[in-house]
């Protein structure tokens, strides 16, 4: 096995320098850190992470904790980090809660145990109070969801902006039937998402009736499809229809096509993130965008930038993307007549 020792003779240096330039130490010039790791990549040299932990070093490994790597937000997200991460010598770790906090908790306990460099997390709705403690001695920030126990460095997007524009849009169509599907209150998401729906209808002077919502769990395509059933059921059913997720947009597209619902001579549908075949699907789906490229990239750099920096340099940071409104051929005005299911 390659070692240190045989790099420092082959380049007639120290054993200590060696070592410090694999580390990236400040005290060891540039060209001698790119000679070293030049000779250390010819010979085959694997550095022993595990005796680097033992004396109490960070590993080079940052994790991703997110709901689930189904939803293709979370697994773009994923794609993206890991590429800048990689670019600086950090690796990318996954780890999937299901939106559980005792899951949450586990993967907290195995990532602090392993020295992780940092955390970038989406957190569950009620973190467990060791959750909280974890974090607080990791370098970490929230990604779309904030919570305040966690912290002040956030990542996100204007949620309650995004749904106002998409629900404003219906109701500048002339519709007075709308319908909301998406997640909970508790989660700070869902909440920001139901607001912003509310709000368009108040500002469009729609009654309370005018506006339904339907809350569930966000990450179920199975939910969209059982909730749009249900509503086109009604016997006043929805004209119109805009969605808080992107699974639950999934699971709408499903169902509609399933029952063969017009789009949108029967049902005008705004969707939730902007997927790769969103654009084709019948006439084309409208929907609200998310700057997921540029969110990641500015994710990675924030925190790159935190691992490069003294302890205690992370004060408070905010960074808000606006969403788009996509609009394309699922959305026109009403005409008056109510859903139809095919037999």
């Amino acid at each position: 096995m390659i070692t240190t020792r045989d790099i420092a003779e082959r380049l007639g240096i120290s054993v200590s320098t060696v070592g410090r330039a694999l580390a990236d130490d400040a005290r060891i010039s540039e060209e001698t850190k790119f000679r070293v790791r030049r000779t250390a990549s010819e010979m085959g040299y694997v550095g022993n992470r595990a005796a680097r932990m033992m004396r109490g070093a960070s590993s080079n490994v940052v994790a991703l904790v997110i709901p689930d790597i189904r939803n293709s937000f979370y697994s773009t997200i994923a794609h993206e980090l890991s590429k800048n991460m990689q670019a600086e010598g950090f690796q990318l770790m996954l780890s999937e809660t299901d939106d559980d906090r005792m899951a949450e908790l586990r993967h907290l306990r195995e990532l602090s145990a392993n020295r992780v460099a940092g955390v970038i997390i989406v957190p569950t709705a009620r973190p467990h109070s060791e959750s909280v403690r974890l974090l607080r001695t990791l370098p970490h920030l929230q990604l779309l969801r904030r919570h305040p126990s966690l912290g002040a460095q956030w990542f996100g997007v204007d949620d309650h902006e995004a749904l106002r524009r998409a629900t404003a849009h219906l109701v500048a169509l002339g519709h007075t039937r709308i319908a909301y599907l998406g997640g909970p209150e508790e989660l700070p998401t869902g909440a920001e998402r139901l607001r912003g729906f509310r709000t368009a209808l108040r500002e469009g002077d729609l009654p309370d009736h005018a506006g339904r919502a339907e809350l569930g769990p966000p990450s179920s395509v199975h939910h969209g499809r059982e909730a749009v059933r249900r509503l086109l059921q009604e016997p006043a059913a929805p004209t119109a229809l805009v969605l808080g997720s992107i699974q639950l947009t999934l699971g709408v597209l499903e169902e509609l096509s399933a029952q063969g619902v017009k789009v949108p001579d029967e049902l005008s549908v705004v969707g939730f993130g902007d997927e790769p075949g969103f654009s084709w699907w019948g006439p084309g789906l409208t929907t609200i965008g998310l700057p997921i490229q540029e969110m990641a990239t500015g994710c990675a750099l924030w925190l790159l930038r935190r691992l490069k920096t003294e302890p205690g340099n992370d004060g408070p940071y905010t960074s808000v993307s606006p969403g788009s409104l996509v609009v394309r051929g699922s959305t026109a005005a009403p005409d008056g007549r109510a859903p139809s299911r095919s037999a």
